[in-house]
């Protein structure tokens, strides 16, 4: 008998870097995810439903959408818009969605399967925050949170003391690393850097229905880029797959009183952690996963 369907929450902020759409094209396609619906935030968080929206109907598939929180929590914006917008008009979408919704509406829906959804963050962690600080017991409602966050240890040579959606709002990321949560997974900078295309490369292999709108949004990123880095989709696939990444549990704090560092994960590991990050990663199993979804 094949496995239930994983009940998936998307959190993201679609619209700046491209991984965010070809991590939502991966789980439009995905057949083990039952995706119940999709929030937005940072910046013109209703420009980054509409593109959310874009690849939702190219997979005929009707997706809630809901437009989440554009500021952070304390700090100012440091992502006020969405340059993929740009693209909108080519594309069909909707255009109304719920306002001021969407922290109950992910609120709703855990609790509506209580032990069964994953939240996926893959944007800052505002609405995230929001939602457990709104509601106490969801924590302990999910299945468990990943996250597409931090950058962690040793490991992380060469590559910034901080990565962009914890340092876009420290504070609500501190929240959410307190939030006890049953399976609490962060994938980083130390392990997304090593699953990367060039240009050349991505607009090669993405020749699926869905990736078309994709690529015409990278459009605006390969003006500034000349490689494609799948971070969210990397802490996509981790979710259907335990054999591309390898994880670790321990404990992360967040720097807060740094203003230069504010959002720098510190990671001490333990077995007795209540986290988990991601240690290695299977770079070729990875992109054998992620292209087989795609028929």
């Amino acid at each position: 008998m094949p496995a239930l369907p994983v009940k998936v929450l998307l959190d993201t902020d679609i619209g700046s870097d491209i991984d965010d759409a070809v991590c939502l094209a991966y789980l439009l396609a995905q057949p083990e995810c039952q995706l119940l619906g999709i929030t937005t935030v940072t910046g013109e968080a209703r420009k980054r439903a509409m593109l959310a929206s874009v690849l939702c109907r190219v997979a005929g598939r009707d997706i809630p959408i809901y437009p989440g929180a554009e500021e952070p929590l304390l700090i100012p914006q440091r992502q006020p818009e969405a340059p993929q917008a740009a693209a909108l008009d080519r594309w069909e979408h909707d255009t109304r969605f719920p306002t001021g919704q969407a922290i109950e509406f992910l609120r709703n829906t855990i609790h509506q399967h209580p032990h069964e959804v994953i939240l996926l963050t893959i944007g800052p962690l505002t609405n995230a925050a929001l939602l457990f600080r709104t509601d106490p017991e969801v924590p302990a409602l999910l299945k468990g949170l990943v996250m597409m966050c931090g950058v962690f240890g040793n490991r992380a040579a060469g590559l910034p003391r901080r990565e962009w959606n914890a340092s876009c709002d420290p504070h609500a990321l501190a929240m959410v690393y307190r939030a006890p949560v049953s399976i609490h997974r962060s994938v980083g900078l130390d392990v997304t850097t090593q699953v990367r295309l060039t240009v050349e490369q991505f607009r090669a292999r993405l020749t699926h229905d869905l990736h078309q709108p994709v690529l015409d949004f990278a459009e605006v990123w390969f003006g500034r880029r000349d490689m494609v880095t799948f971070h969210d989709p990397l802490a996509a696939a981790a979710v259907f797959s335990e054999h591309i990444c390898t994880f670790e549990r321990g404990n992360v704090e967040v720097e807060l009183v740094s203003d230069r560092l504010a959002g720098a994960t510190l990671w001490q590991p333990g077995a007795a952690g209540k986290h988990e990050i991601a240690l290695e990663v299977d770079s070729t199993r990875f992109f054998e996963h992620y292209f087989s979804v795609f028929h």
